[in-house]
């Protein structure tokens, strides 16, 4: 009697777990979409070392309430399409402010004149509190 010389089989190997996608790459995609749909003012704010709810942060304003709630229908369809998992939402449906979490990504999306009136670019954009220098006095 041969003993046969075929290896046993065995399921194939599951992965661990799902892959996650670099914040470079999601910035990418929040970036060229919002560009595809003519988004306006389009400001990223790199977020490393401010704080740790987030890599990046991108601020961009739509013409109307209506251009707005596109933008970010669109880029919420777009975000799990790519396989980006958990993304939130909120401000929608009033669409004056609507905020993205897409994990290591944050979008803001405004209607100009509610841009304007927050200004939360001057507010993450400067340096670090600790790192200021004292005042002279």
């Amino acid at each position: 009697m041969a003993l046969s010389a075929a290896a046993p089989t065995s399921p194939a190997a599951a992965p661990v777990s799902e892959a996650r996608y670099d914040a470079d790459e999601i910035l990418a995609l929040v970036l060229a979409r919002l560009d595809d749909d003519k988004a306006e003012d389009v400001t990223s704010i790199d977020l490393r070392g401010k704080t740790t709810i987030a890599d990046h942060m991108v601020v961009a304003s739509g013409r109307s309430q209506r251009h707005v709630g596109a933008l970010a229908d669109h880029l919420v369809e777009a975000l799990k399409e790519f396989g980006v998992k958990g993304v939130r939402v909120e401000g929608q449906p009033a669409c004056d402010w609507v905020l993205i979490d897409a994990s290591d990504v944050i979008v803001h999306l405004f209607q100009p004149e509610v841009r304007a009136f927050y200004n939360i670019e001057k507010m993450w954009s400067g340096g670090r509190p600790d790192t200021a220098k004292p005042p002279h006095g």
